[in-house]
């Protein structure tokens, strides 16, 4: 065996030799290459400008609403929420879709084992030499290479399409994270709001009857008119009716944040999301931008998944041209064939081959020209949406920002009405018992305090959902220690 070995080695040697140096004209040879095609640059955008030094994102964002059931909603819904498994799931395929790309790139590798046996006829037309066996086998071992050189830069550009299609798919998970996070934070406190508004319609109705029985007793020792008695009993029943209503959405909104938290159908039905508190669990705003920041087009996660789409298809440009230029493609195979078993790895028995081929298209009736052209549309198209993406992002910030000012100016007002209607029932009481004005009077500054409440919780809600709105419109939220508003 030592022998046999030793009977490979000088061929061995000569064929390694001779696979080295073609290795090394390969590399040579894409090295050299050009990558065809247009090189990607962001296109020219008329951008106002931003205020530098607004506070950069922070992932978990929500924790600036120092709020611990929030937090553990929201931890929940990042592990088990399907929207955002099936955004992951696209991140592999187009990881996977990278690696594809690259290994387009490196050589490809087999190797073979092939044996056979065959017999040749007697009585031919071809006479055989005298003694000449009839069977015959062979047995063949081989390793073979082949290894596209990519001279005009064809599969180096379907690396860039696939590096920028991965990177878009990641953009395009964190916008799915973000829009998640957002709604699970808008609904506990929709939820919370509904919760607190139906505590104010129970306490009301509470009191409205109380009031009705009082006004009853009064009628019947002849204090009061019948029309009052009437008129109380009328108002309670009016508070009561509006209890069925919200607690209705009450439960609407507990079973749209069990969804977001990824409930399955049983748990939905066996566990529900249960108390969540009222306007008691409301947090306090965290201090929010009032500028627009100079970093929007890095900070929104739609917009870098547009811009990461736009590179893709400007690669893809490149990958069509480069069609219209041969292609050099290097195999070699060494290996070994013998009839006999024995003889298959002794020197005479070893086989190479290296081969280079140049392949040029000559006619392909317009296609690697429609191929480029089709490439070409869909990058403008690209560029047209990302266009349209930073123009809807630049919108939706200054949107938000005037609704966040918009709904603290709403509440304060809401609060400041709620303070006077509570001072005019007082007012309104002291009066009726004086005798200087009429039950009319007290049921009129009733039903204002009573929806004046109800608002207040209300604009609670939308500043709440205000903040929230900027924390998406920045792609994010922010953190300023120690700040925060009532």
């Amino acid at each position: 065996m030592a022998e046999r070995i030793c009977s490979l080695s000088g061929p061995f040697r000569r064929s390694r030799r001779v696979a080295a140096r073609v290795a090394a004209l390969a590399v040579a040879l894409a090295l050299a290459g050009c990558m065809v095609g247009p090189d990607y640059q962001r296109p020219a955008l008329e951008l106002p400008a931003g205020t530098a030094g607004v506070p950069r994102i922070a992932d978990d964002w929500w924790r600036s609403f120092n709020d611990p059931v929030l937090d553990g909603f929201e931890a929940e819904a990042l592990a088990h929420n399907l929207n955002l498994a099936e955004a992951v799931a696209r991140i592999d395929e187009a990881r996977a879709s990278l690696r594809g790309a690259r290994g387009q790139q490196l050589p490809d590798a087999t190797v073979g084992v092939n044996q056979s046996r065959s017999r040749l006829s007697g009585v031919g037309s071809t006479p055989l030499p005298a003694g000449t066996p009839l069977t015959s086998s062979d047995r063949r071992v081989s390793l073979d290479l082949s290894w596209e050189i990519d001279l005009w830069g064809r599969l180096a550009r379907g690396t860039e399409a696939a590096r920028a299609e991965l990177a878009a798919s990641e953009a395009a998970r964190d916008g799915v994270r973000l829009s998640l996070t957002a709604t699970v934070a808008r609904s506990l406190f929709e939820a919370r709001a509904l919760a607190a508004q139906l505590d104010i319609t129970r306490q009301t109705v509470t009191s409205r009857r109380q009031t009705a029985g009082l006004q009853q007793k009064r009628f019947r020792a002849g204090s009061v008119s019948e029309l009052e008695a009437s008129q109380a009993e009328a108002e309670a029943a009016d508070a009561a009716a509006r209890l069925p209503d919200l607690e209705q959405q009450l439960a609407a909104a507990r079973n749209a944040l069990a969804v977001l938290l990824g409930y399955t159908p049983q748990a939905l039905v066996e566990r529900p999301v249960g108390d969540l508190g009222g306007e008691e669990k409301l947090p306090p705003l965290p201090s929010v931008p009032a500028a627009l920041p100079s970093d929007l087009l890095e900070r929104r996660p739609d917009v870098r998944s547009a811009e990461q789409q736009l590179v893709a298809a400007n690669a893809r440009i490149g990958a069509a041209k480069a069609d219209y230029f041969p292609r050099l493609t290097l195999t070699g195979s060494y290996g070994a064939e013998s009839q006999a078993l024995s003889d298959l790895f002794t020197g005479p028995a070893n086989t190479w081959s290296l081969a280079a081929g140049l392949v040029q298209s000559l006619f392909t009736g317009g296609r690697i020209a429609a191929n480029v052209e089709g490439a070409e549309a869909r990058t403008a198209q690209a560029e047209i949406a990302y266009r349209r993406t930073v123009q809807a992002a630049f919108r939706e910030t200054l949107d938000a920002l005037v609704a966040h000012r918009s709904a603290s100016e709403r509440l304060r007002a809401r609060e400041e009405r709620e303070t006077a209607l509570a001072r005019s029932l007082k007012l309104a009481n002291r009066r009726y018992e004086a005798g200087y004005s009429s039950w009319l009077d007290v049921l009129d500054a009733e039903r204002g305090l009573f929806q004046a409440r109800l608002d207040r919780v209300e604009a609670r809600r939308v500043r709440l959902d205000a903040a929230i709105g900027i924390i998406e419109a920045m792609g994010g939220g922010w953190t300023v220690p120690g700040k925060t508003e009532s």
